[in-house]
């Protein structure tokens, strides 16, 4: 039986303090029941968190963690600060003795190594935990928009958002408020302008471009679609051309973090606007969560964060098409069993 690996290991740390997402669960459980390594490492991660058990839980609000990792990060350069100033002082100070420069040196070199192992346990640590809380805070938000979907569902007796399209119109044009406009982004801005769902809700907390700005409800009523895609930083799914009504609670792939194919659109919306696949666009994974993965909302609620793109067995990938290599903005899945989020 080989040893477990790193990965392997932050997995049952994750499990142990409830971080893991139904597919990570799954693994650690299997894990535990087949190796003998990783049953004793839970059950001793068990054992030490158990006291925990007894403390009452409280309301966390959204801003400690990143607060709590800013004033850690700023202690950590403070601290950096001080040991550069340290050094640069024993630089210039006089020597007396040999024997006292050597034990100066001795403990400035301590002092470096204590704070270089600090920063270099430390950095890591609060990297992982960031990524987690923004990755689970995007989950959160994902989950809403279905929230606000089912429930505008319920209020328009099964029908879901929908605005006027003709086939062949252009998905790409997210942002622009013209009568023309047929975005793939402009029947969910209706849970927007109908007050189901909060506009700050459809921006990834991972997401480190231009920040909105935040808009008055009587600025959103005016709009046709989100103001910007720096206002939508998640892709959604453009369906095929069928009849019949639209199922919620079914395994299809509604929406996810946004589509790594599409990230960089023209802005003038009356240009052309052709896309080549490339082999780097193939593999790459959403830029919300710096391409570790992303969160994909499926048509039963569910919100998983996957580290691939591609989903079921016939290994659909969620964000191209099938057999298509050229992109003009206006293509639609030819069966629905292709799954295909844009832009």
């Amino acid at each position: 039986m080989s040893p477990l690996n790193n990965e392997q290991k932050q997995l049952l740390f994750d499990y142990c303090i409830g971080l893991t997402s139904q597919k990570e669960t799954a693994e650690a459980e299997a894990l535990i029941s087949s190796n003998k390594e990783a049953a004793e490492i839970h059950s001793k991660l068990k054992a030490a968190l158990t006291p925990l058990d007894s403390l009452e839980p409280e309301p966390c609000p959204d801003e400690l963690v990143e607060h709590t990792i800013w004033r850690v990060n700023k202690l950590a350069d403070s601290s950096q600060r001080q040991l550069q100033q340290l050094l640069a002082g024993e630089q210039t100070r006089k020597v007396v003795t040999k024997s006292q420069l050597w034990w100066n040196l001795g403990r400035i070199a301590a002092a470096a190594a204590v704070f270089m192992f600090i920063l270099g346990v430390l950095v890591p640590v609060l990297g992982v935990v960031r990524q987690k809380y923004r990755q689970q805070h995007c989950q959160m938000q994902i989950g809403g928009v279905f929230q606000a979907l089912s429930n505008y569902i319920s209020d328009y007796d099964g029908q879901t958002p929908a605005v006027a399209t003709i086939a062949g119109a252009p998905w790409w044009w997210v942002g622009n408020q013209g009568k023309e406009n047929h975005s793939n982004t402009r029947h969910i801005f209706l849970l927007v302008k109908e007050g189901y769902v909060d506009l700050s809700n459809f921006v990834c907390p991972g997401y480190k471009g231009e920040k909105p700005l935040k808009l008055t409800d009587s600025q959103i009523k005016r709009l046709k679609d989100f103001p910007s895609r720096i206002y939508v930083t998640y892709s959604f799914q453009i369906r095929c051309h069928r009849t019949g009504n639209d199922k919620l609670l079914c395994r299809k792939v509604l929406m996810a973090d946004r589509n790594p194919i599409f990230e960089q659109l023209p802005e003038d919306f009356s240009g052309e606007f052709q896309l080549h696949l490339s082999r780097e666009s193939l593999t790459l994974n959403s830029n919300n969560h710096n391409r570790r993965g992303q969160n994909i909302l499926f048509g039963d609620g569910s919100v998983e964060f996957l580290k691939t793109r591609f989903i079921g067995i016939s290994k659909d990938d969620i964000y191209t098409l099938q057999d298509t290599d050229i992109y003009q903005g206006c293509e639609v899945p030819s069966c629905e069993t292709d799954f295909f989020l844009a832009p």
